[in-house]
């Protein structure tokens, strides 16, 4: 993916790394980026569902869990699961914007 996307380990995806304004690229770069991007971003529902599941499988811990620092555990870890989630749907979205400027 060149130099324009770093692999984030927090939310296990390709992440666009711009060091110039987008205006500073080239159209064919620009569209090079955008296409890399969308093959990304085509990705994270399944991502998304992934992390889903693993959701579903500390619920399922939990509530079997007699031990309460182990349920803390779970607890912080359901609750993280949830923040990637929701910054991926942060993402996901950000091609919306990207386009709509790109077209005007």
């Amino acid at each position: 993916m060149g130099d324009y996307f770093h692999f984030d380990d927090r939310l296990g995806i390709h992440l666009p790394y711009l060091e110039k304004e987008w205006e500073e690229y080239k159209e064919v770069t620009q569209q090079y980026i955008l296409f890399q991007w969308e093959n990304i971003r085509g990705h994270i529902p399944d991502r998304i569902a992934e992390i889903e599941t693993m959701i579903n499988k500390k619920q399922e811990q939990l509530g079997n869990e007699l031990d309460f620092g182990r349920s803390c555990e779970l607890n912080n870890e359901i609750s993280e699961c949830a923040s990637i989630i929701n910054d991926l749907w942060i993402w996901y979205r950000m091609n919306q914007v990207i386009s709509h400027k790109k077209h005007q």
